[in-house]
């Protein structure tokens, strides 16, 4: 499916308390994730084989996991035999980012508590009504303490096809002291049945944004 690359970058802003009080700063830091290759140069799969759960990639950096879920025959009538059925499961991609080891201070954090926005994109599969999650989670220094967190679980319409890339975003500010961690995770829900079809994503990003302006 080719590889797709995870990078961080930042760009260090001279401290805050240095600016007079009408001047406008920036501190931006990403984590972003390669767009995929085009569909056209993807392999094609075989057209039978072993069940697959978990899409082709290079996820470095990223903690996966997969949870294959029960076949789901509530709307099938009593007495109705099905040859096949299609498997569903969750594909789990999650990360930490330690922002004092990615360059932020202290001070910036508790005093000035920039805004941490939030951005992903996921493609309309139509696999069915729920495949995509997200949940982000602002932690204390103890990895395990939530200051603050956003989830998103959307449902998707499938009166209607289209497959359109959709953008998922959220910002957070006024959090409170204490951030050091960004816990990022989503998931999308692939489907095999005789092949493989997965829920595709692209271009998650958290980014912190810090902006000083005067009254």
């Amino acid at each position: 499916m080719g590889r797709r690359g995870y990078n961080y970058t930042g760009l260090r802003a001279p401290p805050l308390s240095n600016h007079s009080p009408h001047t406008t700063r920036g501190f931006n830091f990403s984590l972003s994730k390669a767009s995929p290759p085009p569909e056209n140069e993807l392999p094609d799969a075989p057209p039978r084989g072993p069940p697959r759960f978990q899409p082709d990639g290079d996820f470095f950096a990223w903690t996966t996991s997969t949870e294959v879920l029960p076949y789901d025959t509530s709307g099938i009538p009593e007495g109705v035999v099905v040859c096949a059925l299609p498997q569903f499961s969750w594909f789990t991609l999650e990360q930490v980012v330690d922002l004092k080891a990615e360059g932020l201070w202290e001070e910036l954090l508790d005093g000035f508590q920039p805004e941490v926005v939030v951005q992903d994109c996921y493609e309309e599969s139509q696999l069915h009504q729920s495949i995509y999650q997200l949940q982000v989670k602002l932690l204390a220094a103890d990895k395990s303490t939530v200051i603050s967190e956003h989830s998103v679980s959307p449902t998707e319409d499938l009166s209607v096809y289209s497959h359109q890339w959709k953008e998922v975003s959220h910002v957070f500010s006024g959090y409170g002291p204490g951030v050091r961690y960004i816990h990022f995770l989503h998931r999308l829900k692939n489907s095999f049945l005789n092949d493989f079809f997965p829920t595709r994503f692209t271009d998650s990003s958290v980014v912190i944004r810090a902006v000083r302006s005067g009254s």
